[in-house]
């Protein structure tokens, strides 16, 4: 089958929605308590291709069998993407690194099932199913350019074919104003030091992200009752899961004060640069949804049924903002570098 621009974009979109499932089946698990719901055994569950129907058996089973799936889109994506015009060193990058953290978080977890891990290293494993989620949606993005700079390539060429005498004269003998040149790449390049803080932030975020992570494997949520306030206290006593978990809430802080800089950063020293103002301003968006969803969190955390629905919601928005983040910090890097290629010009919004 012939791979078109399209049908890439389409791949590059449902490997990038898969991952995303696979992220929330993680967490899934994870709040069930289902990580062991199928003992020891790989990939067989307690022994059995089909489980005995249990609660923890079946979200197990069922978080194995979508990962099985969405691992052979990541495995054609990255086939398709060895192909030209699509193998450039941006694609295969993309699709080569989410391919190598697809394995490595589905090692890492049968590992788990095998060989019990400790709480620092399953963290990890969501760490690793966040990047590659990200690196799938950093690949739909680059499809997305492909696919409008094929667009308009074949406009540009229709456009030759109409101009001419001919075309005037259709015109009513009036010749048609030429459009302005595009801009050159120095016209269109934003300072280092933007991509500079949106790189740091982006790694501040990993940083959040993993300390909640792990406050989800140690069970240390319920350190901090109540919201904003931690046990009806600003500073409370920093000492066992309360102190992680306040840990993890000045951290969230901070990173909604880094976004937001971050966004006033790029409108003031990239401002002529509508497609990282946009990214930024959504950014900024998702991160303070963010931070209300960690609120409804903390006030869930004694309902075990509205819980597993909240700490759902928290997981969706920080991969989103996760992934806006990775965005925005690769496209401030390709456009400081002042990157002649017009399709890294080309407005992304994912």
């Amino acid at each position: 089958m012939n791979m078109t621009a399209r049908r890439y974009r389409l791949l590059t979109y449902w490997t990038c929605v898969g991952m995303f499932v696979v992220l929330l089946a993680g967490v899934l698990v994870t709040n069930l308590d289902a990580g062991r719901g199928c003992g020891d055994d790989f990939p067989l569950c307690n022994g059995k291709f089909v489980p005995a129907y249990t609660l923890e058996s079946i979200v197990e089973y069922s978080h194995r069998a979508v990962s099985g799936i969405v691992g052979l889109l990541v495995i054609a994506a990255f086939a398709a993407t060895l192909v030209p015009p699509f193998r450039t060193k941006e694609s295969l990058f993309y699709a080569g690194g989410a391919l190598f953290f697809t394995v490595l978080q589905a090692a890492l977890g049968a590992l788990a099932v095998m060989w019990p891990q400790s709480d620092a290293v399953m963290a990890l494993h969501f760490g690793f199913s966040l990047l590659a989620f990200t690196l799938t949606w950093l690949l739909a993005a680059w499809g997305r350019r492909r696919r409008e700079a094929e667009r308009a390539a074949g406009s540009d060429a229709a456009t030759v074919r109409m101009s001419g005498p001919a075309a005037d004269s259709r015109a009513g003998g009036h010749v048609r104003a030429t459009p302005a040149a595009p801009k050159t790449p120095a016209e269109r390049a934003v300072p280092p030091a933007v991509f500079g803080v949106a790189f740091a932030v982006l790694i501040f975020c990993y940083g959040v992200v993993y300390l909640g992570a792990y406050i989800r494997h140690t069970g240390s949520g319920g350190g901090c009752s109540g919201w904003p306030l931690c046990n009806g206290e600003w500073i409370p006593s920093l000492e066992g899961a309360t102190g992680i978990a306040f840990m993890h809430r000045f951290a969230a802080l901070a990173l909604v004060l880094a976004v937001a800089a971050t966004a006033l950063i790029v409108r003031r020293m990239a401002g002529h640069q509508r497609e990282l103002v946009r990214l930024a301003r959504n950014s900024v968006g998702l991160v303070v949804l963010q931070a209300l969803s960690g609120g409804l969190l903390a006030l869930t955390i004694g309902d075990e049924n509205l819980y597993v629905f909240t700490a759902l919601l928290h997981t969706m928005i920080i991969a989103v903002l996760f992934a806006q983040m990775g965005l925005l910090t690769i496209r401030c890097w390709q456009l400081s570098r002042a990157v002649a290629r017009e399709t890294d010009a080309q407005p992304v919004s994912v």
